[in-house]
């Protein structure tokens, strides 16, 4: 599959002489280092990233990891100081004003973490904007405004004001704004961070219901790990400006790269996260107390078993069976590996 948007060697060097700095990074300068010595600041080293058409990727780490850092360079809202930014195939350092505008009207649209929501105007005039900044004619942005603010529940609010609705029905117009653009990628910096939780949780279900049908390739921030297994395809966890490890979500919660990744997921609810299809093992043919969907989650099994560690489960994928789930295995699955240096 060739990826939608690819991140070649990028490099981020905030300071006066960021180009030249790159080769001190390069000859593994650190952050630390860099600062001291040079008085710049490395924000991103080295970073290499496959975003798939109609995938998820989430980018993720703690603060000051340059996640936000690396979501901006996507549509130039932040250059590189070295490497490649390649939307479908294209360098978007080779864009002119014009391309470059025309990229970020059309190609990519954003949500941002405070809504950044027209005071002054009312919701429907802020979820047509896109199409009005494009120059579409009124009943077109007046219809596809409507259409995209009813998907996200905002139906019967259009005539009301930001200041009129709560933080997270100030969010939903910000999703229905993006969509409105009718854009193939989307970029979500830390869109949820600043909602209740109960209020995240429906928004994230929200943006999972709309990404079945719509297929978006998304490009979502985050510092939430919960946040991250929940809705990434695809996720790269960064730290002190480079990516740690990128991968499928269950593979890294299974299998951490270094302490540091151990370390990171060491505290998450396996049981709630993990999939069956991946701790599954091929079908033997013996006698199973039941059928299970690869899509389960261990929580699942656990309630089905009701505890007994002796039941087996066929797995299946609609009427095909794939696999099967010892229990043992299962409670196997949910025992992290302990971090180098973190616990004794």
């Amino acid at each position: 599959m060739t990826a939608k948007v690819s991140l070649r060697g990028l490099y981020k060097i905030f300071g006066p002489d960021d180009a030249a700095m790159v080769r001190h990074v390069k000859a593994g300068m650190d952050k630390g280092t860099l600062l001291e010595r040079h008085k710049h600041v490395l924000g991103l080293r080295d970073i290499n990233v496959d975003m798939q058409p109609g995938e998820i990727t989430v980018i993720m780490g703690l603060s000051g990891s340059g996640k936000s850092t690396l979501i901006r360079h996507l549509n130039r809202l932040i250059d590189p100081s070295a490497g490649e930014i390649l939307v479908d195939g294209q360098d978007v350092m080779t864009l002119g004003q014009g391309a470059l505008r025309s990229l970020r009207q059309k190609q990519m649209s954003m949500v941002f973490q405070k809504f950044a929501l027209l005071p002054h105007k009312t919701v429907l005039e802020n979820a047509q904007l896109p199409l009005s900044v494009q120059g579409a004619d009124k009943a077109t942005c007046d219809s596809e405004g409507r259409k995209w603010l009813a998907r996200v529940g905002l139906e019967g609010f259009e005539d009301r004001y930001p200041s009129q609705l709560s933080g997270g029905m100030q969010q939903r117009v910000g999703i229905a704004r993006a969509l409105t653009a009718n854009t193939d990628i989307m970029l979500m910096d830390e869109a949820f961070s600043a909602l209740d939780p109960l209020i995240r949780t429906d928004m994230q279900n929200l943006l999972l219901e709309l990404q079945k049908e719509l297929h978006k390739t998304i490009v979502f921030i985050t510092h939430d790990l919960d946040e991250a297994l929940k809705l990434a395809d695809h996720l790269v966890i960064l730290k002190d400006g480079a990516v740690v490890q990128q991968g499928e979500p269950q593979g890294i919660l299974l299998r951490p790269a270094d302490p540091y990744i151990e370390d990171f997921v060491s505290d998450i609810n396996r049981a709630r996260v993990l999939r069956v299809r991946s701790v599954m093992t091929a079908h033997d043919g013996q006698t199973c107390q039941g059928d299970v969907a690869a899509t389960a989650t261990l929580e699942d099994v656990i309630a089905l078993s009701d505890g007994d560690t002796n039941h087996t489960y066929r797995v299946c994928e609609g009427d095909t069976v794939v696999g099967q789930l010892h229990m043992a295995d299962l409670v196997r699955a949910l025992v992290p590996r302990v971090a180098s240096g973190r616990r004794s």
